[in-house]
């Protein structure tokens, strides 16, 4: 394999997603309808964190430490401002909601005639703001994805061949 680029990468907003006691598989979001987020400047983080529980044993002069819950932690997304922009407006509409919406991140990584790796996950949009910032600045839109639960990932893979 080796390195690459996060430009070109796209991300997509679904509708409302049921999360299941455990872990979401790729066969979850069969069927999904993605809208393309566009203008996309900067797609943060994502992936699982343990909380630490730390435990001091008193007869061992020791720290332990234990893993703890998982986390996924906050995707902050960072868009150029467009109002006509399907994808932004169903950002924007999300955050009015208490439910978690399918994402999907598909990157730029595919090999010659191949597909590319994807990585789809659920997420609450925890909030979304404009930020205007000085002049000679584009306007932005900045969104906050509270992912609540893991992120399937999907590896890229070669074409046919042939």
């Amino acid at each position: 394999m080796g390195i690459y680029a996060t430009n070109g990468a796209k991300l997509y907003i679904g509708g409302v997603i049921s999360l299941p006691s455990g872990d979401l598989q790729q066969s979850d979001f069969t069927g999904e309808t993605w809208v393309q987020i566009k203008e996309t400047e900067n797609l943060g983080t994502v992936g699982d964190t343990s909380a630490e529980i730390p435990f001091d044993s008193i007869d061992q002069n020791r720290t332990r430490r234990l893993k703890g819950t998982r986390n996924a932690g906050t995707m902050e997304v960072i868009c150029g401002l467009d109002y006509s922009d399907p994808g932004q407006l169903a950002l924007l509409a999300a955050e009015k909601e208490r439910f978690d919406y399918a994402f999907r991140l598909v990157l730029n990584d595919a090999p010659p005639g191949g597909t590319p790796s994807e990585r789809m996950f659920a997420a609450a949009v925890g909030s979304v703001a404009e930020a205007f910032d000085a002049a000679n600045n584009v306007m932005k839109l900045n969104a906050s994805l509270w992912v609540n639960s893991n992120s399937v990932k999907i590896n890229a893979a070669p074409g046919g061949g042939g």
